[in-house]
């Protein structure tokens, strides 16, 4: 029967490795979810073990299945390259060497419809766990595992703290923070994972915030 339904051990998916399928599928999901736009066409960069197997394991099928938004035990992963296809979204796979990276890392250049790029580097860590490395450049620290935010802001004292004020104020815990900026004064980062889901009123007023440029919502995979 080929591929089958996996769910003994380790997280419930289609395919042979929980790596190399599950985390893989993972990763589209995060992908979709960060993107937030129609896509027209995505490079896959495979770095290492995922270069090395990603159409024996089915890593390739399972990376455009999370991107088009199945969930790793989904049985149409097996037929998403044909559901790609007839969206007309163009997938291209690339063998690459990403640097010093987890061996199943992968870089996804993805555009959208309107013409808008975005780079996303992440790794499938084992047991479909995933961590996501970078975002169009920045550092990034992100699991998956719980609800984050994703905010593009100024560079300047103060701007972490009018954030993390409003999640006090909403009583939302953080349970994780990172910042990273591309050069003083200039453009940041921050990706917070919290406890909980954030309002649509408090996301209003958060991207309100003068010098945040941008606030994307992504749910927990």
């Amino acid at each position: 029967m080929g591929r089958g339904l996996f769910g003994i051990l380790g997280p419930p998916m289609i395919g042979p490795s929980s790596s190399h399928t599950a985390g893989a599928a993972r990763i589209g999901l995060m992908c979709r979810s960060i993107v937030q736009a129609d896509i027209a066409e995505v490079t896959f960069f495979l770095h290492g073990s995922f270069a090395n197997t990603y159409k024996g394991h089915g890593t390739d099928r399972a990376l455009v299945g999370g991107l088009m938004g199945m969930q790793p035990d989904d049985e149409r992963i097996i037929r998403s390259l044909d559901v790609a296809k007839k969206e007309k979204i163009k997938i291209n796979f690339v063998k690459t060497d990403l640097g010093n990276v987890h061996p199943n890392t992968v870089e996804a250049v993805i555009t959208s419809k309107n013409g808008e790029t975005a780079s996303i580097v992440a790794s499938s860590i084992g047991g479909g766990e995933i961590n996501l490395v970078s975002i169009n450049g920045f550092h990034a620290d992100l699991s998956g595992n719980y609800n984050a935010i994703i905010v593009r802001h100024k560079d300047k004292v103060g701007m972490i703290s009018k954030i993390t004020n409003m999640f006090e104020k909403n009583n939302i815990n953080i349970v994780s923070l990172s910042n990273n900026r591309e050069k003083k004064g200039q453009t940041a980062i921050t990706i917070i994972e919290m406890d909980g889901e954030l309002s649509p009123n408090m996301l209003t007023d958060i991207s309100k915030t003068a010098d945040i440029y941008s606030v994307s919502n992504i749910n927990k995979i």
